[in-house]
């Protein structure tokens, strides 16, 4: 067995998030001392472990020095985004703040405090814009249509470069659009989720152009698994995590309509700028290095999201 199965020191930036919060539950599950930096600008400290010790500060911030260099780290998780299309749309330089500029700030301490390795949520659609090739696998080339995606991509060119030359390990998870229980309803990854509340709560959901846009919607539990995994993995470079499916907005409302046994009723609104027509990743390079595949397909995970939205 590794020795990184047994207790290690890991830091999760934006720990108090959606994919972050699942994730430190896993880790502290399987016996990881786990510490969480998130400025609680879209996380929810009820979403935090109780178990993890919490730095409430921005990833842009110097201070993160002292933090990296007093709990001397083992492995970094790197979740802390501006995680909305629409958003880096319309403040590109906001984007580049966060999703370039203070992810630097983090692979920076880890160089300089010999972390093992830092794990990166990436963006797997908006990475390779409108793909000719679906399902889309890594070797295709990245042609992101939004600041997210250019901005995305633009870390982990930082990554490659630290890797080369200091020698700093990781890996890149390109992912999917996650959905599931303690997802934020806003940002066009989160369309499942928002639905699901939506109609929970007897609101309206918008939808936006003839709704047969497709994207690739996987578990929240699943992607943790593949972070672990990646945590683990000798493998340097880009990952794909998705399911190889393609499912259109209508087919999510009919997903839910049959699991909730309510009508959904939405509105009609124009396609959104920067968002693609259809995305779908192929998972074999996660399947052949990280042992990994997709267990939880729609129908279960729209029913474990509609449970956690009625009793939340």
């Amino acid at each position: 067995m590794s020795k990184i199965l047994y207790m290690s020191k890991i830091l999760i930036t934006g720990g108090a998030g959606f994919i972050g919060s699942n994730l430190v539950d896993e880790l502290i599950k399987r016996g990881h001392k786990v510490c969480v930096i998130d400025n609680l600008s879209t996380g929810k400290k009820e979403y935090l472990n109780s178990k993890a010790k919490f730095y409430k500060i921005d990833i842009c911030s110097s201070a993160i020095d002292k933090i990296f260099k007093r709990e001397k780290f083992d492995y970094v998780f790197h979740l802390a985004a501006q995680m909305d299309v629409r958003i880096s749309v319309a403040k590109p330089e906001l984007d580049n703040k966060i999703n370039v500029l203070g992810a630097i700030n983090v692979l920076r301490n880890c160089r300089d405090c010999k972390v093992k390795k830092i794990i990166f949520s990436s963006t797997g659609g908006a990475i390779y814009g409108e793909a000719k090739s679906i399902p889309t696998s890594e070797n295709y080339p990245a042609e992101p249509i939004s600041p997210y995606g250019i901005h995305k991509l633009t870390f982990e060119k930082y990554l490659n470069y630290y890797y080369q030359v200091y020698g700093q390990k990781y890996v890149a998870l390109r992912l999917a659009n996650v959905y599931g229980p303690r997802q934020y309803r806003g940002g066009e990854a989160g369309v499942a989720s928002i639905f699901i509340d939506n109609l929970v709560n007897n609101k309206s959901s918008l939808v936006n152009g003839d709704g047969k846009q497709t994207r690739d919607y996987v578990y929240v539990d699943d992607v943790a698994r593949a972070l672990v995994a990646a945590m683990k993995t000798g493998y340097v470079g880009v990952i794909n995590i998705g399911t190889a499916k393609e499912i259109d907005l209508w087919k999510i409302i009919k997903c839910i309509e049959k699991s909730t046994g309510q009508k959904f009723n939405y509105k009609n609104m124009p396609a959104k700028l920067g968002e693609q027509r259809r995305s779908s990743l192929s998972y074999n390079r996660a399947k052949k290095i990280l042992k990994w595949r997709p267990k939880v397909y729609l129908e279960e995970g729209v029913k474990k999201t509609i449970a956690w939205s009625k009793n939340k």
